[in-house]
């Protein structure tokens, strides 16, 4: 049997455990800091005291990335645990304790992007709420929101001009996407992927390629960002995304590549006029989610 430790192990800091946590998501110092209202410096502070707690590295850095170590990665297992344990435990006592079921809209993009991160975090803290969500276009939502059969919507609008009776989230570019070292721009007629009437970003990219008076063909149709990407990919097509949406095997196409600029888009969120307490908790929470997006750069 092993003999009695002389002294009680030391404990962990929630907070530190946090900013492991945020710098282990992002992979960056400095993206971190931002998200834990903290400057790097700070930041750098907290993780060599955690790490002298530890007797280990937790990160790997370079001049370029950080990456956990062995040590690190099965510390975020814990880190994690132990941070949703305490969420859970402090909201039983300062969190009213609201129950009800939220009907919530959004745009396959966003539906696919953000909505599990901000719906995983929300869970925690707010159990006894369900939300149910609705994917589908804008133009649908919008008719969805009018007829009561939705509490909260997003919603895109590619004027930059939110719709009546919403609130911005966040505003953007829209930019042609091609795959990296693709020639499908160079076609004519322009192969184009894009979707029906009501689609996001087809009114500005179409109005752009007439103000240019650009041949193009509809190519590739999809009301879905997988499919999109997956016409790109192939080389099949160009598609007008938001700026955010790029991914490493996609470039973005300018005046240089003989591509017309198209504009902003906004994201918008409408909320029910008489609105319960469960959904003024959920459009709370989506506000905190995208102000922090903004602020940090990660859409």
């Amino acid at each position: 049997m092993n003999a009695p430790l002389n002294h009680p192990l030391p404990l962990l800091d929630l907070d530190v455990l946090r900013t492991f946590v945020a710098i282990a998501e992002t992979g960056s110092f400095t993206t971190a800091a931002s998200s834990v209202y903290r400057t790097p410096s700070a930041v750098s502070m907290q993780i060599k005291k955690l790490e002298d707690i530890l007797g280990r590295a937790v990160f790997s850095r370079d001049a370029r990335s950080v990456k956990l170590t062995t040590d690190g990665e099965m510390l975020l297992g814990y880190a994690r645990r132990m941070l949703a344990i305490n969420r859970e435990a402090v909201s039983k006592f300062i969190v009213p304790d609201i129950v009800g079921v939220v009907r919530l809209g959004s745009p396959d993009d966003y539906g696919e992007r953000v909505l599990p991160h901000v719906l995983k975090r929300f869970a925690q803290s707010h159990p006894s709420i369900a939300v149910d969500v609705t994917i589908d276009q804008s133009v649908n939502l919008r008719r969805r929101m009018d007829d009561r059969a939705l509490d909260i919507t997003l919603l895109t609008n590619s004027y930059g001009k939110p719709s009546h009776g919403a609130e911005t989230l966040l505003s953007e570019p829209i930019v042609w996407a091609g795959a990296k070292g693709g020639c499908a721009h160079m076609r004519e007629p322009l192969p184009v992927s894009i979707w029906e009437e009501g689609c996001a970003w087809r009114a500005g990219a179409l109005e752009a390629l007439g103000r240019e008076g650009r041949d193009y063909r509809v190519a590739y149709m999809s009301a879905h960002t997988a499919g999109q990407r997956a016409a790109i990919m192939a080389d099949l097509a160009v598609a007008p995304l938001p700026k955010s949406f790029l991914g490493d095997d996609m470039v973005e196409l300018g005046p240089a590549d003989g591509m017309p600029e198209i504009g902003n888009y906004i994201l918008a969120m409408v909320v029910a006029p008489e609105a319960s307490a469960p959904v003024k908790a959920v459009a709370d929470h989506i506000r905190a989610t995208f102000d922090v997006l903004h602020r940090t750069g990660k859409f």
